[in-house]
């Protein structure tokens, strides 16, 4: 019965092995699946609790666990771990290829730091370790654990050896099948690594433009990454910030707009020169700036990369990606996206370098044509010509307001000079290597004033077929010279105001702010203190212009200038016209001298050009009849006579009493008028201290 009883297991055993070695067949390269069937089947036959397979390093030196078959809780955490073989049991086992019995498998495993914790054996176990290894070389051990402490007979011994022979040939397939998915896993990596990087450098060849730079890469990296968010950040060396150029979102719900870092620290700026990259979690996040902080909150953003972008001569700015998913950036992508950093950067550098040559192209080319038509206009006069005292003190203002970049209001009555003033002050300060930009207001209709004020984009307005530079923007480092300033509305004024006070400004049909540092000299006929009292002149404004103001003297105060000014003028356009004229009659200068030229120097170079005109010969034939003729036209414009004797009265009478204005002697008593009168008038005809002082 008892031999009856051995045949009937020796085939079980036998049957088992059968489906043992049909289930490692089937199983393939499915190592984890293999062993589950295998526990499963060895179970009935024999005895056993947990199996594990360990696999050997080649070294031979120490083991990880790469197939646990068990009620381990944390048998997870346990796969893949690494733990020294030397001195152990299972070492001997491997070099010996001979399987053992151990009695105490705690106390073995005792040996090996933390496996004995990690599998969490009860200290009565025991097992039995097979060697597992194929025809090339020793692959593991297969460990059988039992809690009972029994050893197996011979023939279950036997039985568990064979299978262990089994599992040589499939952990062999195993591993084979592994690292061919491993190369496969690695070669499309590094495709897809090969393939950003050639995308990004075409993108930098491509796109001259630093926003359209940054939009294509941003695509390349959101497909390589499968980040949720994609910024760029360029660095303002002046404010020492970092400022928003591009921020994509993948799921296509916009931009974020306006956000920019507070000014940045020293241990920032040096990270950045070092080109230290950066992962940062939910608590780094929390602690950025508060407007960025929050749009990352916002939008679910766990997990932000860093990476710096810095040039040849420093810091130039940031890229950051963020996801929605922690721990989603790895070592390797760092070092990816500094490899990217550094393709953009030399673009950036690239882009920057080709805007700001571009910009002086075009600035370059609009001044020359600026200049070109200036070629082509008639000045008033070439000179100043003049050695009156009156003259003589509004040079003295020029040479001192002159090295300032303040600004300078030239007040004066039509014709006297006051562009040409306003060249000698640009010619005099240190702006004069770059342009002298003049706009007269009264030339310009209201309805392009702005346009020509500020410039346009294209489509700003109908007829606007391209974009135009304004005239404030040619001035840019040079000076602007605004003439008639009182004719320009009160819809412009706040927009000049701006210039004045923020140096920025926008054209017509562009959001895009515009810095400009260039010197207004302004002028003006008009009483602007009166238009200010009527409401036609904003206060604010006068107040701006009023900064260094220069009354220019009408040509009737300065008569000693005349003959001076009538020579000149001859010669000039003697020399013009091909005539040679040296005499100039005694009766002919005398009734120069007599008339008052309320049209100023430009009536008088008027006058002697058409005088010139009718020489026959060297002598200058002046139609001085013409001169006599005029008073009669001049009395009918009673009120502009009267207001210029009342002033020149005023004047006079002041500078008598020493401009003292009141009390004994003084300018109110002398014309029998009371201060405050004297004083109405005073800012009614635009007198002020530098015409009698």
């Amino acid at each position: 019965m008892s031999n009856q009883g051995d045949i009937l297991a020796s085939e079980h055993r036998y049957h088992a092995l059968l489906k043992v070695s049909g289930l490692l067949a089937a199983s393939e390269s499915d190592v984890q699946t293999a062993l589950r069937s295998v526990s499963t089947l060895l179970s009935r036959i024999v005895g056993f609790d947990r199996i594990a397979l360990l696999l050997a390093n080649e070294d031979g030196r120490s083991a990880r666990v790469y197939a646990l078959e068990s009620e381990v809780a944390d048998g997870d955490d346990l796969m893949g771990r690494e733990f020294p073989l030397q001195n152990t049991t299972l070492a001997a086992v491997l070099e010996s290829q001979k399987p053992r019995y151990v009695a105490c498998l705690a106390h073995e495993l005792e040996l090996v730091p933390g496996l004995l914790e990690a599998t969490q054996l009860a200290r009565s176990s025991s097992a039995y370790m097979f060697p597992v290894s194929s025809a090339r070389r020793h692959l593991g051990i297969l460990i059988i654990v039992n809690s009972s402490g029994n050893e197996c007979d011979a023939r279950d011994l036997e039985l568990m050896t064979s299978v262990a022979m089994h599992f040589g040939n499939v952990l062999e397939t195993a591993l084979a099948v592994e690292k061919s998915e491993s190369l496969k896993r690695n070669l499309a990596h590094e495709r897809d690594r090969l393939r950003l990087i050639l995308e990004i450098n075409n993108h930098t060849i491509a796109h001259l433009d630093v926003n359209d730079l940054f939009r294509a890469a941003s695509k390349s990296m959101r497909a390589y990454f499968d980040n949720e968010l994609t910024s760029f950040w360029l660095f303002d060396e002046r404010m020492q910030q970092l400022e928003l150029s591009t921020l994509d979102f993948g799921s296509g719900r916009g931009l974020h707009e306006n956000l920019t870092t507070s000014s940045l620290s020293r241990e920032a700026l040096s990270d950045m020169r070092a080109r230290v990259a950066a992962i940062f979690g939910p608590d780094k996040i929390a602690e950025f700036p508060q407007p960025i902080a929050k749009a990352l909150r916002e939008s679910s953003i766990v997990s932000v990369v860093c990476v710096p972008l810095v040039g040849n001569k420093g810091p130039l700015g940031i890229i950051s990606l963020g996801s929605r998913e922690p721990d989603s950036f790895e070592q390797s992508d760092l070092e990816l996206l500094s490899q990217i950093a550094n393709q953009i950067s030399l673009a950036i550098e690239n882009a920057l370098a080709y805007r700001k040559v571009t910009f002086s192209c075009r600035r370059l080319e609009h001044e020359r044509e600026y200049l070109e038509s200036e070629l082509q206009t008639e000045y008033n006069f070439e000179d100043i010509v003049g050695k009156s005292t009156a003259i003589k003190s509004v040079l003295e203002q020029v040479a001192i307001v002159a090295p300032t970049d303040s600004t300078v209001l030239l007040i004066g009555e039509s014709g006297t000079g006051k562009e040409l003033i306003a060249r000698a002050i640009h010619n005099l300060s240190n702006r004069r290597d770059r342009t002298f930009v003049r706009l007269n207001c009264a030339a310009v209709p209201s309805g392009l004033l702005e346009s020509e004020l500020f410039g346009h984009e294209k489509g700003a307005f109908t007829g606007a077929l391209a974009q135009k530079r304004g005239r404030i923007e040619l001035a840019h480092d040079g000076s602007f010279f605004l003439d008639e300033i009182g004719d320009i509305g009160l819809e412009l004024q706040p927009k000049l105001l701006r210039v004045l006070q923020e140096r920025e400004f926008e054209r017509l049909g562009s959001n895009n702010t515009i810095k400009v540092d260039t010197r207004l000299v302004a002028a003006t006929h008009r009483d602007l203190p009166g238009m200010v009292r009527k409401g036609e002149f904003r206060e604010d404004l006068f107040y701006r212009l009023n900064v260094f103001p220069i009354h220019i003297p009408p040509l009737r105060e300065r008569k000693g200038d005349i003959p001076l000014l009538v020579h000149y003028f001859v010669a000039t356009l003697s020399r013009k016209m091909k005539k040679s004229i040296r005499v100039i009659p005694d009766e002919v200068m005398s009734a120069m001298n007599a008339f008052s030229w309320p049209g100023n120097v430009r009536e008088l170079q008027n006058f002697i050009e058409r005088s010139v005109i009718l020489s026959r010969d060297e002598t200058l034939a002046a139609p001085t009849s013409e001169l006599r003729q005029s008073a009669p036209i001049r009395e009918t414009q009673s009120s502009t006579t009267f207001h210029a004797m009342e002033r020149e009265a005023i004047v006079r009478v002041l500078r008598e009493a020493g401009g003292k204005l009141s009390g004994p002697g003084g300018a109110a008593e002398r014309l029998g008028l009371k201060r405050t009168t004297l004083q109405r008038k005073m800012e009614r005809l635009s007198i002020f201290k530098a015409d009698y002082v």
